[in-house]
């Protein structure tokens, strides 16, 4: 009868174990969640925002280059006509 008989020891202990494997688990995973935020964040400040920034900047001088034509370099140019 000893032998079908469960500890209360045997029973935490396994307890415990699975619950550090789960603490592991969600350790791991936070760990790789954080290193793929980091990846993205890399992506955007390394390849996002320059492509658009060139993109912006192209937009912005075509405007600019027209009101110097238009205008010319001068008080009107820099300060709008008033």
């Amino acid at each position: 009868m000893p032998s079908s008989v469960v500890s209360i020891d045997d029973s935490l202990s396994t307890n415990s174990a699975h619950s550090y494997d789960s603490d592991e688990e969600y350790r791991l995973a936070q760990e790789e969640w954080e290193e793929s935020l980091a990846q993205l964040s890399q992506l955007v400040s390394v390849v996002l925002l320059p492509f658009f920034g060139k993109w912006f900047g192209r937009k912005v001088s075509h405007l600019a280059y027209a009101r110097y034509l238009r205008l010319g370099l001068g008080k009107a140019f820099l300060f709008g006509r008033a």
